[in-house]
Formats: structure tokens, sequence, C-alpha cells
């Protein structure tokens, strides 16, 4: 190669302006409009696209179960209602259990508003020495300022509403008042927006997607083997089919491992969180436990929420300071204890996840779909993962996502997609999908 054809190769692709430079950019510059059409595309059809994500994540999570169902003899028809019940009876048996404690919260809404006015007056009331000398501070930075307008009582708010009517001037004796001079006062009777009645709108929204998530979950299950057939049929080489086939089952294994093991830890962090909240003489521990365990499901935001929520509730309850902090820290600790030892050990030693990838990954999501992208955002970066690990194009990204190097593909030979699916049926996992599948592929 001749030196200055050497030294032009190491140069940085667009340090010297050519053709194919050009070309680079105008590569790049396609590419980045098209993930800012995409992330538009996500973030404009959430409410048709969340819940299909969520019904494709469930799919995986249960096929080893129909699997399963099916070499006990049940169709897959059969398994796909027992599932679908089955997560419409622990969606009822979750609000049954919430409906109580939000009931008797209802009921006492004006008590426990007045409740919180008088202990917030009681914090304020600790911290006006400062605001005192806020003020004073504020005084001699201005140099003394104009007078202020006297204000009003302490903690007096405008009313909601306003009179309504047209009003007429009362004449002066001996004048004729003009023809067109009128005062129109405006009233605005109907009460502003609330967050419960926010939530009371979004409700059928929301459990509509509930119900179509549902619905599509049966008709993947009940399927059978069809989805991963035309997904395996649509490789032409044999390796390309096992790769395919493999990558479908180790999804299998990853999420339910993920999710598994998430669950288990959830509830016994919901287990430790309502006896914590019952050794505090909390109300309605049950309900802090079942929080906690929904709650921790939301990655990061959920442990504050939890905590929030727990800090609250002891300072209407308690007549000091000291036990609700105590409270919150206690659902501090234990949700640290859980989130820095206990999870990392089980599941991120497993999955082997960039953590600061799975941060930014929520984060995203949760900027797409809110709360439910923040609970699918590890989900779908675990099928990123195994997708990058057997996509041989990919592994510099999987290892982006691992900070390890992925393991290479083997290199098998050609066979039919539905003898190659039949045969890794039988096996209880990927590792032992990949040695059924093994024999069909050293037949050519």
């Amino acid at each position: 190669m001749p030196p200055d054809q050497e030294r032009r190769s190491h140069m940085f692709p667009f340090s010297a302006p050519s053709d194919r430079g050009v070309a680079k950019v105008a590569n790049w510059a396609v590419i980045g409009i098209f993930v800012i059409l995409l992330f538009s595309f996500f973030a404009q059809a959430r409410s048709f696209l969340m819940p299909v994500t969520l019904a494709i994540l469930l799919f995986f999570v249960f096929v080893p179960f129909r699997r399963l169902m099916e070499r006990l003899g049940i169709g897959p028809a059969v398994t796909a209602a027992i599932v679908s019940l089955g997560l419409v009876v622990a969606v009822v048996l979750i609000g049954f259990a919430i409906s109580g404690p939000a009931d008797r919260l209802i009921e006492n809404a004006p008590q426990i508003t007045e409740r919180l006015e008088q202990r917030f007056s009681d914090i304020r009331s600790n911290f006006r020495g400062l605001e005192r000398a806020a003020e004073k501070i504020d005084e001699i930075a201005s140099g003394g300022g104009p007078e202020s307008e006297t204000p009003g009582p302490p903690d007096e708010t405008p009313p909601d509403a306003t009179l309504t009517g047209t009003l007429s001037p009362v004449p002066t004796p001996g004048t004729t008042p003009p023809p067109d001079q009128q005062i129109e006062v405006e009233v605005n009777t109907t009460p502003p927006s609330s967050t419960l009645a926010s939530v009371l709108n979004l409700g059928p929204a929301f459990a509509g997607q509930i119900i179509f998530t549902l619905f599509l979950l049966f008709f993947l299950i009940s399927s059978g083997d069809l989805l991963y057939l035309k997904i395996v049929q649509s490789f032409d080489s044999m390796r390309e089919k096992r790769g395919a086939y493999l990558a479908l089952r180790e999804i299998e294994d990853s999420l339910g491992a993920y999710l598994g093991a998430i669950a288990l830890i959830n509830a016994c962090l919901g287990l430790a969180i309502g006896l914590a909240m019952w050794a505090w003489g909390m109300p309605s521990p049950v309900l802090f436990g079942l929080a906690a365990f929904l709650l921790n499901f939301i990655p990061y935001l959920g442990s504050v929420a939890g905590i929030v929520i727990a800090t609250l509730v002891g300072v209407f309850v308690f007549d000091d300071l000291f036990t609700p902090l105590m409270v919150g820290l206690t659902y501090l600790g234990l949700t640290a204890l859980e989130g820095q030892l206990i999870t990392p050990y089980f599941v991120a030693h497993r999955l082997q996840l960039n953590t600061v990838v799975v941060f930014l990954t929520v984060a995203l999501w949760a900027w797409l779909w809110s709360v439910l992208g923040m609970i699918v955002a590890v989900p779908l970066l675990v099928v990123m993962r195994v997708l990058a690990d057997h996509i041989p194009g990919l592994q510099k990204f999987g290892n982006f996502l691992a900070g390890e190097d992925p393991p290479a593909l083997e290199d098998e030979s050609e066979e039919e997609a539905r003898e190659l699916v039949e045969a890794g049926d039988d096996a209880p996992d990927a590792a032992q999908a990949g040695t059924a599948t093994m024999v069909l592929a050293t037949k050519e």
C-alpha cells in the first residue's frame, strides 16, 4: 500500500472530504432521522403498542406452561383460557384487597384533610423563625423597599366559584342611567378538575387496554407453536433456523427467570414491609405490604413513591415527627437492602446487564410510555440482550448492554423448521433444547 493511502486509511472517516465520507455522513443522517421518527411513532402509538408489547412479553413467560400442559394432554386453547382467567382473578383479588382500605380512606377524607392541615401547620410553625429570618434578609437586600400591601388572613384561599349574572348600576337621583352601561360578572360553577376525576376519566381507556392485552395473550397462547414456526420458517439455512429457535427459547428462559425472581423478591419485600408497618403501629399494614409488592415492579420510582407514602401516612397518624421519620427510614432500609444486595445477587448476576444502560432504558421508556414503560423496560432490555447474543451483527451492541463479549453462534446445517420446533418442545430449557436440536442439525 502506498504511504499516502496507508496514512489516509488510519484517518477519521470524516476528516478528509471525499465521496465516501459524504456518503457516510448522509447514511448517518438518514439513520438519525429514522430513529427520531421511530421514537415519535412509539410515543404516538402508545395506546396500541403498550398492550401489544405487554401481551407478547407475557406470551413468552407462559409458553413453558403451555408446553407443560401439552405434555399432560391439555390443549393450547384450554391453557390459554386458564392463563387469561388466572390473570383476571389475580387482578380482581388485588382490587378486592385494596377496595376495603380505599373505601375507608374515602369515607374519612374530610377528617384526613383537616388532620393534614393541622399537621402541616404545626410543622410550618416549627420553621417560623427561619421564615422571619428569610424575610428580614430580603428586606435588607432590597434596601427596605416599598411598604407591602396589608396581607390578608393567613391560609386564606380564594373561593372556587364566583357569582353569575348581570348587574345594573344604581342610578343617581335626578339623572338618567346610560342605556348601555352594564356590569357583567362571569361565574364558573364547575368544580376544578381533581386527580380523582382524571383517574376516573382514564378508567375506560385503561380497562380497554387490559381487555385487549388479555384477548391478544389468549390468541397467542391458543395458537400453539404457530408463532415459533412462522419465525423459524422465515430463515433459509438450518444454521439460521436453529439460531432463531434457540433465541426464542432463551428469551423464554431469561424472561421467566427474571420475572419469577422479581415476583418472589417483591413478595418477600412486601411481607417484610407489611410486618415493619405493623410493628410501627401503622394503619392497614396489609395494604402497605401489597402496595410495596406492586410498586417495586416499577424500577427506581416505585420505591421512592412507597417511602413518600409511608412517611406522609406516618405524619398523619403520629403526633410527633420522629416516628414518621423512622417509618420512612425503615421503608428506605428494606428497599435499599433489596435493591443493592438481594436483587443484584439473584437477578443481575445471571442476566449480566449494564446498570447504566438499565437506568437509561427505564428513563427512556418512562418518557415514551409513562409508568407502564418503566415496568416493561427491563424485560425488553432482556429480550434485546438475548437477540444480540444470537445475531452476529449485533455482537458489539450486546457487549455494550452486558459489559462482556456475547458467545458466538455455532455452525450448524439445514433441516425442516417443524421438526426442529417439535424436537425442541420436549426440552424443558434452552440448554437441553440445544442438545435435542443438535441431533437433527448433524443429519445433513
